[in-house]
C-alpha cells in the first residue's frame, strides 16, 4: 500500500493524500521520503503548477511516528536525515496548500507550515505536544510558528502542548481559510486550479521574495521584491498578462 496518493484533480494541479488510515497518518519515514520525492518531481514537471497536500476526514497527520523514534539514540537521530526531507519540502518552488481535516499535531502541524496556504475545516486540531512525550518540536516548529503566528501565541502552543481549534487558529494567523469539514480538499483544489491558471514564473518570483524576505531587514526584502519583479518584465507571461487584461480577455499563460 503506498503511504502517499498522487493525484491530478484538475489541470495544472497536484493533490498528495497522506495515506495511513491506521496510524492517523502519523509521519513516518516513508510518508516523509514519499512527499519529499512526489515534490521533487513535481518541481521539474512544467504541467503541474500548483500543489495540494492532505490526509483523511480524521487526520492531516497526528504527528511524527513514535514507534520509529522511541529507541533513537542522538546520533541515529541525526543520521536518518528527516531535517534533510524536511528541507525538500521547503524548497518546492509553486505554491503549496495544505487542506487539512481532523488532526495536525506535531509533525503534521509542522508539514501544514511548510505550505504556503493552509485550508482547515471546522472540526480541524492543530498543536505542537511534542513536551508531553519529552521532546521538543523538530520539524521547524520552534521557528516557522513563531514567524506564523508571534512569539507568545507560539510558546503557548510549544510550552503546554496544547490543542487547538480551527477557529483559533485562523484567529492566531496560523490558518488561511476555514470551511466547512467536508468541503476542505475541493476547497483547496479548486483554489489551486484557479492559481494553476495564473503566471507561474510570476508565482515563483512572488513565493520567492515572501520567503527570501520575511527574515530580511526591509530594506533588503524590498530589494528583492524590486528584482524579482524587474525579472518578470523579462517573461512572455507578462506581455500576454497585460495584453489580454486591455483586450479583456483569459490570458493564455506558457510559463515563459
Amino acid at each position: 500500500m503506498s503511504v502517499v496518493l498522487a493525484e491530478r484533480p484538475a489541470e495544472g494541479v497536484l493533490l498528495l493524500r497522506i495515506n495511513r488510515p491506521d496510524a492517523r497518518n502519523a509521519l513516518n519515514m516513508d510518508v516523509r521520503r514519499a512527499l519529499a520525492a512526489e515534490l521533487n518531481a513535481a518541481a521539474e514537471n512544467a504541467s503541474v503548477r500548483a500543489a495540494v497536500i492532505t490526509g483523511s476526514e480524521k487526520a492531516f497527520a497526528a504527528g511524527a511516528d513514535l514507534r520509529e523514534m522511541r529507541d533513537l539514540g542522538p546520533i541515529e537521530a541525526m543520521q536518518r536525515g528527516t531535517h534533510k526531507l524536511w528541507d525538500q519540502i521547503a524548497a518546492f518552488p509553486k505554491p503549496l496548500i495544505a487542506a487539512v481535516n481532523g488532526f495536525a499535531l506535531g509533525g503534521g502541524c509542522e508539514l501544514a507550515l511548510h505550505c504556503d496556504i493552509i485550508i482547515a475545516g471546522e472540526s480541524a486540531k492543530f498543536g505542537q505536544p511534542e513536551v508531553k512525550v519529552g521532546i521538543l518540536p523538530g520539524g521547524s516548529g520552534t521557528q516557522r510558528l513563531v514567524r506564523a503566528i508571534g512569539k507568545y501565541k507560539a510558546m503557548l502552543m510549544i510550552l503546554t502542548g496544547e490543542i487547538i481549534d480551527a477557529r483559533e487558529a485562523s484567529e492566531m494567523g496560523l490558518v488561511s481559510r476555514v470551511v466547512a469539514d467536508d468541503q476542505v480538499v475541493e476547497h483547496a483544489v479548486q483554489m489551486a486550479a484557479n492559481i494553476a491558471k495564473l503566471a507561474p514564473v510570476a508565482l515563483e518570483l512572488a513565493k520567492e521574495a515572501v520567503l527570501a524576505g520575511q527574515d530580511a531587514s526591509l530594506a533588503t526584502g524590498l530589494s528583492l521584491e524590486r528584482k524579482a519583479l524587474w525579472l518578470a518584465f523579462a517573461t512572455e507571461d507578462k506581455r500576454e498578462g497585460m495584453s489580454a487584461f486591455l483586450e479583456k480577455r483569459s490570458p493564455n499563460f506558457k510559463g515563459k
